[in-house]
């Protein structure tokens, strides 16, 4: 393996000759390989390490059973990525709210800016000035930025995963999360008005 741990093109060619074979041991190699950033992507979007677990170990399980329907034009990290996206979104809507979740969850609604009948925005107490990329490189560590993602409505916390941190495109999103575009784009942009609020609640409350 590469010192990051992920595999070479070389190595990934023969992990997917291995598992279009079925050799177990190609399947060994590629659950080493993947299994640490995909059970980080099934941890933040469930939030929970048994369910995220459980997830990762499904998507494993899916990706072998189904390995034909791997196009050879894709990349395999790619490939699983999208599988364990779908299992923990699939968890997610099955459990909705009885996942475990420790963080309280804020009401979108007091982040988001008012606006008055005159169409101009009302007097909101806190800048607008800086962007959430500005802010997150504030904040002192990487932990306080994940806090106040996890204090976000799922369904804004989940938009906002996928696009900017997952860097899935519009469309993916909208196509993982049964939306239609327009809402994807509506629901990232009141998830970043969020997040840059709650970020600038704790920059006050630490400076």
């Amino acid at each position: 393996m590469s010192s990051a741990g992920e595999p070479t093109p070389g190595e990934e060619r023969e992990i997917i000759e291995g598992m279009r074979a079925g050799d177990d041991r190609a399947f060994e190699r590629m659950v080493r390989a993947h299994v640490g950033p995909l059970r980080a992507v099934a941890l933040r979007l469930l939030q929970n390490p048994a369910d995220a677990d459980d997830a990762v170990q499904e998507a494993f399980l899916s990706a072998f059973r189904n390995f034909d329907s791997f196009r050879a034009d894709a990349r395999l990290k790619t490939w699983l990525h999208r599988i364990v996206v779908n299992v923990a979104l699939q968890r997610l809507r099955r459990h909705k709210r009885q996942i475990a979740r420790g963080a309280e969850i804020v009401d979108i609604s007091e982040l988001l800016p008012r606006f008055a009948d005159n169409g101009f925005p009302e007097h909101f107490h806190r800048p607008w000035v800086q962007t959430s990329e500005e802010l997150a490189a504030r904040a002192q560590t990487r932990e306080q930025v994940r806090q106040m993602i996890d204090k976000l409505p799922d369904n804004y916390r989940t938009v906002l995963i996928l696009r900017d941190i997952e860097e899935l495109d519009t469309a993916e999103t909208a196509e993982l999360l049964e939306l239609t575009p327009g809402t994807v784009k509506v629901r990232l942009h009141r998830a970043r008005q969020a997040l840059r609020n709650l970020l600038e609640r704790e920059l006050e409350l630490t400076h």
